[in-house]
């Protein structure tokens, strides 16, 4: 597809358009589809501060129960989004022939425009591999804290490789200041400064509003504008942010592929998590080989594998065996399952991962209980409907629009086959609901 194809698709206009508020009035590429694609005008145009926040999510352990988890994110103001999101589908796009070139296209398996798969088709990928070869070793990693790291000199490099140019131009110079040398501003200060609370409703009034701040406002309270000082370190939430977290790993990946190709291996990348599969043969000595991969990884500034996490696994004819230990000091020995892109393989079958089957189960056990608790009842004497707790956690939503978590699971399962154990956590999720829901109020 043509950039020109891309601006006038009616699918770019309806995804480039967001409810949210912010230091500029709303728009979409419909609208600012002339002034985005001039170079001139994307040169000089001068970006506003994102607005910064931290989202929350539960992580889900069996034995340590849910974990709260903080993660940075920023959004950018309407027209920086506009831009943001036309800068990052032409480099997509350049980045797709170049891995073609490089012979690296089946390594990076997120935010790309030429796949069209989800993370189901990939992980089977990855694990009917290991199942071919019959005798493997596997790695599992990812990198510490990676969009915080990139370093901006080598991103620039690589940004200009795949431009085939020695210095950016212009108005991709201009798109790269915006993302390295940003400013944000902290939601939390917006709010207090419109007199809102610092909550859910806080928010959507916020969001409400024509603008955060009117142009005045905005101007008089600058002080709250926080710059990024270091030299290295993108914003999490822009539209580019993980199209430039691709191009950042060009020369790696060449480099770690072309090892692992050579030696009858496999090497795939969703953004910070990765997998390599190398046969077991006699032929091939596995910790010189992982040693290697941890100093190629090393040719790229400030990519840092997490230790903690990073797991070494021996597959031999549907035995499964974590040998982290033999590879590295500081590797996860604990885990006894490979888990790479939401699913677990045992050595025998792939299921869905126990986290995310947990997450699943504690968001439908606290509505359901929070219903059971108010005996049926709102505090005005009204009847609770459970429609919405089956429509949301039930099969009876899964056929619908948009669907739920259920819907993902037939999708898994329709992909992988009845052979795996990809229902199994879910097949009592009816009863389990019902249970709850009988359940006597505590």
């Amino acid at each position: 597809m043509t950039p020109h194809d891309w601006l006038n698709s009616e699918n770019t206009v309806k995804r480039s358009k967001k409810p949210y508020a912010h230091f500029d009035l709303r728009t979409d590429i419909g609208k600012q589809k002339s002034y985005i694609s001039n170079p001139h005008k994307v040169a000089a145009h001068g970006f506003y501060p994102f607005i910064h926040y931290q989202i929350k999510t539960i992580k889900f352990n069996k034995t340590k129960g849910p974990r709260v988890k903080t993660r940075d994110i920023c959004y950018a103001a309407h027209i920086d989004r506009c831009i943001y999101q036309y800068y990052s589908f032409m480099l997509n796009e350049l980045y797709n022939e170049r891995v073609r070139i490089d012979g690296t296209s089946d390594v990076a398996v997120a935010y790309r425009t030429d796949l069209h798969k989800s993370n189901i088709y990939f992980s089977k990928r990855a694990f009917d591999y290991i199942k071919e070869l019959g005798r493997c070793y596997v790695m599992i990693g990812d990198f510490t804290h990676f969009f915080d790291n990139l370093d901006h000199d080598y991103l620039k490099r690589q940004w200009c490789s795949l431009l085939k140019c020695d210095r950016l131009p212009d108005d991709h110079y201009s798109v790269f200041k915006s993302v390295t040398a940003y400013s944000k501003w902290e939601l939390t200060d917006l709010l207090a400064l419109n007199g809102l609370s610092d909550d859910w409703a806080g928010r959507k009034s916020l969001n409400s509003q024509v603008r955060v701040l009117m142009p005045r406002q905005f101007k008089e309270n600058r002080s709250h504008i926080v710059k990024n000082a270091n030299h290295y370190g993108i914003p999490q939430g822009s539209p580019i942010s993980a199209t430039l977290a691709n191009v950042y790993m060009l020369e790696v990946d060449k480099l770690i592929n072309d090892m692992i190709l050579g030696l009858g291996g496999k090497y795939m990348r969703y953004s910070d998590d990765f997998i390599i599969i190398l046969p077991d043969v006699a032929e091939i000595n596995a910790a010189e080989a992982f040693g290697k991969i941890h100093t190629l990884l090393k040719t790229a500034p400030r990519l840092t594998l997490e230790q903690s996490k990073t797991q070494y696994f021996h597959y031999a004819d549907g035995e499964l065996e974590n040998c982290g230990k033999q590879f590295h000091a500081e590797a996860d020995g604990s885990s006894r399952f490979i888990n790479f892109l939401g699913f677990t393989f045992d050595g025998r079958q792939v299921s869905i991962r126990a986290k995310t089957i947990s997450k699943y189960y504690y968001r439908m056990y606290r509505k359901a209980n929070n219903i059971a608790k108010a005996g049926g009842y709102t505090p005005a004497g009204k009847h609770i409907s459970c429609e919405n707790l089956y429509r949301r956690y039930s099969e009876r939503g899964a056929d619908g629009k948009p669907g739920n978590f259920l819907t993902y699971v037939s999708r898994a399962e329709r992909e992988y086959g009845s052979d795996e154990a990809i229902t199994r956590d879910t097949k009592r999720h009816m009863q389990k609901i019902r249970k709850a829901l009988d359940s006597e109020p505590k």
